[in-house]
């Protein structure tokens, strides 16, 4: 399975804030960092940010802070609202392609959907806490494009 470019940013974005000393750095400071364009990181921040996991403060003295809730935030979850619940394969079809002429008697459906499912199952019991303990979080830092 192949995840979503901004389900992998936001993952990113949410170990860099769990790991970094900067108190308050802004978007454009992590966009930078992360070498991601500034519109898709404000994206993402926004989402992150309506979801409670992180608080993005303007002007002087704001910038971007990890939430407890976006420290314990299961992966899984995460990952699944980021991707969504749609299924791997389009079998039903669209206004441009045409739906699956197996779809009626097809086994590999369900097949991958229960692959789908057990993927983000073995993602629920990790957190973003889980994913930045050393040595993993220095790393993050140390591979940043900033100085």
């Amino acid at each position: 399975m192949r995840l979503l470019r901004s389900t992998d940013l936001a993952l990113r974005l949410l170990m860099r804030l769990a790991a970094t000393p900067d108190p308050n750095p802004t978007t454009r400071d992590v966009a930078a960092a992360m070498d991601v364009p500034y519109t898709h990181a404000a994206k993402v921040v926004a989402e992150l940010q309506h979801m409670g996991l992180l608080t993005a403060r303007r002007g002087r003295g704001g910038g971007l802070a990890l939430t407890e809730k976006g420290r314990t935030a299961s992966v899984g979850r995460l990952v699944r609202a980021f991707e969504g619940e749609g299924d791997v394969v389009d079998c039903e079809g669209s206004a441009t392609a045409a739906a699956c002429p197996l779809s009626p008697a097809c086994r590999l459906r369900g097949a991958l959907r229960q692959a789908q499912e057990a993927f983000y199952a073995s993602l629920d019991p990790l957190t973003i806490t889980d994913l930045t303990t050393s040595p993993t979080g220095p790393l993050l830092l140390s591979i940043s494009k900033r100085p």
